[in-house]
């Protein structure tokens, strides 16, 4: 169940390559981040689901065998350090393990601040 063998052209067609239960969560991810960055644009990056805002990367997230990684790149992981601490992460991204209730709440509140900060920085 991993995303990263084909090249994705669309994130329809990447949600659609893993089983029902994750497509289900893939699903509401990309739902919570569109309502929460309504203006931003759907794209395929790093063979990766993508939202850019102003034409810059805004949040990624791709599923694995044993978890949903999402990636709001590291001022988001860092302005909800506290928040994030229970879950796995690298310097730009966190591990929401797929057998655990996701964190879509959260998810939404990063997006915001990201939304935010994306349209506030130039370039």
């Amino acid at each position: 169940m991993d995303g990263s063998k084909k090249e994705w052209k669309t994130i329809d067609e990447y949600i659609e390559a893993f089983p029902k239960d994750v497509q289900g969560i893939l699903q509401r991810i990309r739902k919570t981040i569109r309502n929460a960055a309504p203006e931003a644009v759907e794209t395929i990056s790093y063979q990766m689901p993508t939202f850019k805002l102003n034409g810059k990367g805004l949040v990624y997230f791709a599923a694995y065998e044993k978890h949903i990684g999402f990636y709001p790149i590291p001022s988001g992981m860092k302005a909800f350090e506290r928040e994030l601490s229970p879950y796995k992460q690298g310097k730009g991204s966190v591990q929401f393990p797929i057998d655990k209730p996701i964190p879509y709440g959260l998810v939404r509140k990063i997006v915001v601040f990201r939304a935010k900060e994306n349209r506030e920085t130039k370039g």
